[in-house]
């Protein structure tokens, strides 16, 4: 992708997922990866030496021919480095979630603007080819009427010592609510629990109230016995399930539901149908995306403010969390 030169920051278990897909996208001489980790230049140079090595933030913040920036550091970082990185007059791909704080993120939208610069969150399944699909059907009204939809990310994950499950898993799931829904939540509530670690909830479930009597919730776990990343979503015309964990079959259409027959509802029940769609990598083509908004100056699906509406969820639902 010619005229991308790209400055990665951090390169630990999904940073150097980053680094692996911008070497194939753009080549290693047009990759500079910043991580002061002991051992990560080995591993960046076994991918490939031609890719770029420093530890040193300034080494990419001052060179003028870095034009973008993915920023994969500790969430706690984000907002640091990404106005740096702004500032230097780089666009800029942040991890999710962007901040810990709304007003954070509100100060990145407002340089990035100010600088005429691409800012972007890596809501990574907004670029998931079944989720796309799904948004596809929605738009399209094989589902009818939106009701109710729930997200279910489960796994006995990684404790996070600065982060709880909500903030860790659950802005994948806000973002694909947002973007299937196309709305605002007007009211939200949640609960969770800890027991690892005191503060840090490892169980949270939160639900959603949206317009049109249109409902969600997030269940999210860290501390279960096996992977689970399932989410449904009810119309009034039939129901799409999308099971990311599992092996074939991903996403699947279900005729099924109620009408109303001479005043009485009346179940509706056919056999499900799987539902194909295009096989790349959302990884690949979130990267693609950012490349080329940066190129052509268009907005980026997940811009920076798309990624202000998310944080402000996580806060809302976080408030809720205290409130014991």
């Amino acid at each position: 992708m010619e005229g991308i030169k790209v400055g990665i920051f951090g390169a630990g278990r999904w940073g150097m997922n980053h680094v692996r897909t911008a070497n194939k996208i753009l080549g290693g001489e047009n990759v500079t990866v910043c991580d002061p980790s002991p051992g990560i230049e080995l591993k960046i140079k076994e991918l490939n030496p031609e890719i770029n090595f420093t530890v040193n933030p300034d080494d990419v913040f001052n060179d003028s021919l870095i034009n973008c920036t993915i920023i994969a550091t500790p969430v706690e970082t984000h907002f640091n480095v990404a106005i740096r990185a702004l500032e230097s007059g780089k666009h800029a791909l942040v991890e999710k979630p962007i901040t810990l704080h709304a007003q954070e993120a509100e100060k990145l939208n407002s340089v990035a603007t100010d600088k005429g610069l691409r800012l972007m969150v890596g809501h990574v399944l907004l670029f998931h080819p079944a989720v796309i699909k799904m948004k596809q059907m929605i738009n399209e009204g094989d589902l009818g009427v939106l009701q109710y939809m729930y997200s279910h990310r489960l796994n006995l994950g990684t404790i996070r010592k600065e982060e709880n499950i909500l903030w860790s898993f659950a802005p994948h799931d806000i973002s694909v609510i947002q973007y299937l829904a196309d709305s605002n939540p007007i009211s939200i509530s949640a609960k969770g629990a800890d027991f690892i670690r005191s503060e840090i909830e490892d169980v949270t479930l939160t639900t959603f109230t949206y317009p049109n009597n249109f409902h969600a919730h997030i269940f999210v776990s860290w501390l279960h016995p096996f992977k689970e990343q399932r989410m449904v979503i009810i119309g009034t015309k039939g129901m799409l399930v999308f099971e990311d964990s599992a092996v074939n079959d991903k996403l699947k259409f279900f005729k099924k539901g109620f009408m109303e027959v001479d005043g009485e509802p009346e179940k509706f029940d056919e056999e499900a149908i799987v539902v194909g769609y295009e096989n790349k990598a959302p990884l690949e083509e979130e990267q693609r995306h950012f490349f080329e908004c940066v190129l052509n100056g268009n907005e980026a699906r997940t811009n920076g403010v798309h990624a202000l509406e998310v944080l402000k969820i996580l806060e809302e639902a976080q408030h809720c969390l205290k409130q014991k």
